[in-house]
């Protein structure tokens, strides 16, 4: 235990920020479950959201959250509706030229 008063100041505010640190962890490990599981436009959005606010607190590396946020975009990519749609409008765009 910490004998000097800043010592003792610094180990609650440690113990404070771990269970917030702890909390932010768990809500994007909750999130990404569900864009994992489900992958929707809202789900997604809702996902980085949470990314970009962990990253920001710098719970997670800025480089993670980006890698996570491209890895959510690829699962929504590979849904047929939404190919359907990029391939409709690159049809449209080459009859035109």
């Amino acid at each position: 235990m910490p004998v000097i008063k800043s010592a003792k100041k610094k180990l609650r505010k440690d113990k404070k920020n771990t269970t917030e640190n702890k909390r932010l962890k768990s809500l994007l490990k909750n999130t990404l479950k569900q864009a994992g599981k489900k992958p929707t436009e809202a789900s997604i959005k809702n996902a980085v959201k949470v990314i970009d606010k962990i990253a920001k607190k710098n719970i997670i590396h800025k480089n993670k959250a980006s890698r996570i946020k491209s890895r959510l975009a690829k699962k929504l990519a590979k849904k047929p509706s939404v190919t359907k749609v990029v391939k409709t409008v690159q049809k449209k765009t080459t009859a035109r030229k």
